[in-house]
């Protein structure tokens, strides 16, 4: 839910401006090649900038650069260097290093605005489920798309 690789940086501001901090998606940058954009939303601006009202200073933005061993958050040499995007994300829930705050990963695609009929009945039912497949794959040895 998280990865959305061609979301533009306007959109996920706008899916990011009302959530709750922590709350965040991950994109392929435009500017930069084979580089992400993580979003994402802070609970206090940068020390000295000033949120107004409906502004967007709580909704940050992170670039993730390839390196020859993995990904990283460019300009934090505290940051260690990850094995995929996964594993960046992963670590960055449980504490969040160089970022405002930890990452929440989300349990559901917050771009999704409203459920189906179809699926408000079955959600209603008690039908619907969330599956983990955990350890079905090395997930450390994966990289680029393969470890999204």
């Amino acid at each position: 839910y998280w990865y959305k690789p061609t979301i533009s940086r306007e959109e996920a501001i706008n899916l990011l401006r009302h959530s709750s901090p922590g709350t965040f998606i991950v994109r392929d940058s435009t500017t930069f090649k084979n580089a992400y954009g993580l979003v994402l939303r802070v609970a206090h601006p940068p020390q000295g900038v000033v949120a107004k009202p409906g502004s967007d200073e709580l909704v940050r933005h992170f670039l993730v650069e390839p390196t020859s061993r993995g990904v990283r958050l460019k300009g934090c040499p505290n940051e260690p260097v990850f094995t995929s995007l996964s594993a960046l994300v992963y670590q960055h829930s449980i504490t969040p290093l160089a970022l405002p705050c930890r990452l929440n990963i989300p349990d559901r695609d917050i771009a999704q605005i409203e459920h189906t009929p179809a699926q408000k009945q079955l959600l209603a039912q008690g039908a619907a489920c969330n599956v983990l497949y955990l350890f079905s794959c090395e997930t450390e040895s994966l990289t680029g798309e393969e470890a999204v």
